[in-house]
């Protein structure tokens, strides 16, 4: 492709896509965003625990966004774009196109959400193996990842779906290969979600141990026969289909995906942040946790030596960081449990035209009503003294490793006010932010030396979540939070 007149801008676009919505972004050279769009994304819910997407949906949605941030500009300018996206489970026959993963046999719809959990006794059955491979993923294999949500689709489908299936992507990797043609996968989504070990390859003995052997014909073809380190220039670069699609030029430079959460990590955790008088200015990047947050969250951490954390993923070895080892715990539910609690209550309906009337954001609105509530005190952390939310609606992913647990709510009135709604509020993000607090500090008994939290997505933009993650971090070896949004 060629290169645009030294005195031309260049630009980047990055595509994020989340669990409701695919977000793109124009960044010059110099790292200064210059436009933005978002395109929401289906989701189905077929059954409970059954969350499943259409992979060209997602693609669809990609194509858009990226046509809306580069109007008006130069194609030759674009130099270059990459992805990150959920860790989400993709199928494709041999011809490419999308398999079901639903008995009701609806094509498009093809991808298995991270959040799905229909594979929890497939998982159970994985750590029942005592395999040595349990031992990079906190011991406990998790229904998010992709080895139980392939043996359930072995168990389940294997007529319709398992003996159809050709290709099994990680999002972030179908999302590159949509965008190149090339089937090299990223060692950030084969390490974290696979078990795939970089210095060995695939281990045999763990698909065989698991019922899954014959994934392992063909070089592994299916799940991945080429690997490459997460920003690494794949193929010719973007193919002719897709530079038609996203209306850039063909050729255009496109990098190895990232997991969406180790996406925003790699952002926030590296960030400079001198002269800005923040006590983390002088300490290492080791000593900083990425908490990403937004449907769910994660909880990053890194490390000079591989440390081996009960519950929590990891280590990994230079998937966000280069040269670094990274521990991922995280919470299952944190925004969609907000969201639950907070749209279930019987008071959610005169709490939207309370905020309404005012034009703001219904948790603007609760936050403000909250602070009217503790007046003159200032006491607002203590309104929900009786009240308390045990968080794991959709189970515990660290640091109890525990699918199958669920969440409760103490201390229930008869009420149904806005105020009773507020306080299930607070309390819910209260417990959201204690589940940070047991994360970092399992994180902290197995040998990290945390000092700061680094927030960003969604949910760092509501400042009682920050706040509320603050007051309760502050008294263990964390003593700052910062907050970054994209």
């Amino acid at each position: 492709m060629a290169k645009p007149p030294p005195s031309m801008e260049q630009y980047y676009v990055g595509v994020d896509v989340g669990t409701a919505s695919v977000r793109a972004a124009l960044v010059a050279r110099d790292g200064l965003v210059k436009a933005t769009a978002e395109e929401p994304v289906r989701i189905w819910q077929p059954a409970p625990d059954r969350y499943v997407q259409s992979s060209d949906d997602i693609w669809d949605r990609c194509c858009r966004a990226i046509r809306r941030v580069t109007q008006g500009v130069e194609k030759s300018q674009v130099r270059g774009m990459g992805f990150d996206a959920t860790c989400s489970l993709v199928v494709l026959d041999k011809h490419f196109q999308p398999v079901a993963i639903n008995q009701d046999g609806v094509q498009e719809q093809n991808v298995m959400m991270w959040m799905d959990h229909r594979a929890s006794e497939q998982a159970a059955h994985i750590t029942s193996t005592g395999h040595q491979a349990l031992r990079r993923v906190g011991g406990v294999m998790s229904p998010e990842m992709q080895p139980p949500k392939l043996l359930w689709l072995k168990e389940n489908l294997r007529e319709t779906c398992w003996k159809q299936a050709a290709h099994f992507f990680d999002l972030p990797d179908f999302l590159s290969w949509k965008a190149t043609g090339s089937l090299e996968r990223s060692l950030c989504t084969l390490v974290c979600k696979w078990t795939y070990c970089p210095q060995e390859g695939w281990d045999t003995s763990f698909w065989e141990a698991i019922g899954l052997e014959d994934l392992l014909t063909d070089n592994c073809s299916k799940i991945g026969a080429l690997t490459c380190c997460p920003g690494t220039s794949l193929g010719e670069g973007l193919s002719a289909q897709a530079a038609a699609e996203t209306q850039l030029k063909t050729g255009t430079a496109v990098a190895a995906s990232l997991i969406d959460a180790h996406a925003g990590g790699l952002g926030v955790i590296g960030a400079d942040v001198k002269g800005l008088s923040l006590p983390c200015e002088d300490q290492p990047m080791t000593s900083r946790m990425a908490v990403v947050c937004g449907t769910s969250s994660c909880h990053m951490g890194i490390s000079q030596q591989p440390l081996y954390v009960p519950g929590v993923w990891g280590p990994y070895f230079s998937v966000m960081v280069p040269g670094l080892w990274l521990n991922e715990g995280g919470q299952s539910a944190t925004g969609k449990l907000i969201d639950f609690m907070v749209e279930g209550h019987a008071a959610f309906p005169q709490l939207k035209i309370l905020a309404e009337k005012r034009f703001v954001w219904v948790y603007s609105y609760l936050n403000r009503h909250l602070e009217t509530m503790a007046g003159d005190s200032g006491h607002l952390g203590t309104l929900a003294a009786s009240l308390h939310v045990w968080p794991d609606f959709h189970g515990n992913r660290s640091p109890l490793a525990d699918p199958t647990l669920r969440g409760m709510v103490v201390g229930l009135t008869l009420s149904r006010t806005v105020d009773d709604l507020a306080l299930l509020y607070l309390a819910t993000v209260q417990s959201i932010a204690l589940g940070t607090r047991h994360i970092l500090d399992t994180m902290q008994e197995t040998g990290h030396d945390i000092r700061t939290l680094f927030l960003c997505g969604g949910l760092s933009k509501n400042a009682l979540f920050v706040q509320t993650h603050a007051d309760n971090c502050v008294s263990s070896k964390a003593t700052a939070i910062c907050v970054v949004v994209f």
